[in-house]
């Protein structure tokens, strides 16, 4: 019976695959209707095919959640529905920038190789259909049961592709030789931080889901200031990105810091909200906290290596540090989606406790 149903996923995830490519080929055509148009610049076939290609993920998205995971929320209080429904509305957003992010990046690489390649409405419809179906297909399966460790893992490869195509696109060859606000010059790296501090506000609502399955209605107090933690820490990198820093130097580096200590006040909270945290999780946590702190004293007395490299070192291990967490959490945490009996996570009392049970 199993075998079955998830036979009967695949098949729906073939026929997403193929709407995605049929709706993402029909725009992509209307788009680029006229003469041909180079991979990218000014007129290029970049943007449309990665527009068109990003809202066709997020549709697929929004559409696989409504159709495996819509009934979760039924049974759960106002707040908790909220949250579920507010996260919903933010991976719809973060699946349609990481397609778009990725469809620019490879862009840029096939331009490199394909110098001179020119192509017309159908060329390039059908260009924008491949990237509708893939970037779909990946964000259809993600609807069907998203994970923590998922949403890490898109975290991860959504500033490894923004970063990338923030740097092939820079106006300043040598941005490097100063640190990565230097990126900051332009949209792309911009808009990267902003969708990566959404993200990381969702991978803190997640990781709050897994503690609430994990410890009930008497932890709400402590899950709801670990929650919090991680949307403030959010908050703050979205921050970084829409205060850049040749404009407004002071605002932006106060945010930049701001996300940094948030982020090891969240990462605190969650390991002592987890009872007995296992080993693994605390040799982590106790290694990666050496490191940055042999890195931060190799760079500031000794200067070996630039602030560039120092920020790709503390970001590295604090991403490595978060893919250990949920994975910790999806060994510990129940599949089933467990809806509270408060009214309020702040709040003690249990709407349900007066009523008998039956």
């Amino acid at each position: 019976m199993e075998r079955e149903e998830k036979l009967r996923g695949e098949t729906r995830a073939v026929w997403a695959t193929v709407i995605c490519f049929v709706v993402g080929a029909v725009a992509g055509m209307l788009l680029l209707a006229g003469d041909a148009r180079p991979l990218t610049g000014p007129g290029g076939l970049a943007l449309p095919v990665a527009v068109t290609s990003g809202g066709v993920a997020a549709a697929a998205f929004a559409t696989s959640t409504l159709m495996h995971r819509r009934a979760e929320t039924g049974p759960m209080p106002r707040w908790q529905a909220v949250i579920s429904d507010l996260s919903t509305i933010a991976l719809t957003v973060a699946f349609g920038a990481v397609t778009v992010m990725g469809v620019l990046l490879t862009a840029e690489i096939l331009a490199v190789g394909l110098q001179g390649l020119q192509l017309a409405a159908v060329g390039g419809g059908l260009l924008a259909g491949v990237a509708s179906a893939v970037g779909g297909r990946f964000a259809f399966g993600a609807g069907v049961g998203l994970r923590t460790a998922d949403l890490s893992a898109l975290l991860f490869g959504f500033l490894v592709i923004g970063t990338l195509f923030a740097m092939v696109t820079s106006a300043d060859p040598r941005w490097w030789e100063e640190n990565f606000s230097q990126l900051g010059a332009g949209w792309a790296f911009n808009g990267t931080l902003v969708v990566a501090g959404l993200l990381i506000a969702t991978v803190g609502s997640y990781i709050g889901r897994d503690l609430h399955r994990m410890l009930g209605d008497s932890a709400l107090r402590r899950i709801a200031v670990v929650v919090a933690l991680w949307a403030a820490t959010g908050v703050a990198l979205a921050a970084v990105g829409l205060l850049p820093l040749h404009r407004v130097p002071i605002p932006h580096d106060i945010a930049a810091f701001a996300t940094l200590g948030l982020f090891v006040g969240a990462a605190a909270a969650t390991v002592t909200a987890i009872p007995a945290p296992p080993r693994a999780l605390l040799i982590t946590s106790v290694g990666v906290g050496l490191l940055i702190v042999v890195a931060v004293v190799l760079w500031v007395p000794f200067g070996l290596y630039s602030a560039t490299a120092l920020e790709a070192v503390v970001v590295g291990l604090g991403l490595l540090w978060m893919a250990t967490l949920v994975r910790v959490l999806a060994i510990l945490a129940p599949v089933q989606s467990l809806p509270s009996a408060r009214r309020s996570p702040l709040r003690a009392e249990s709407p349900r406790a007066s009523s008998p049970s039956p």
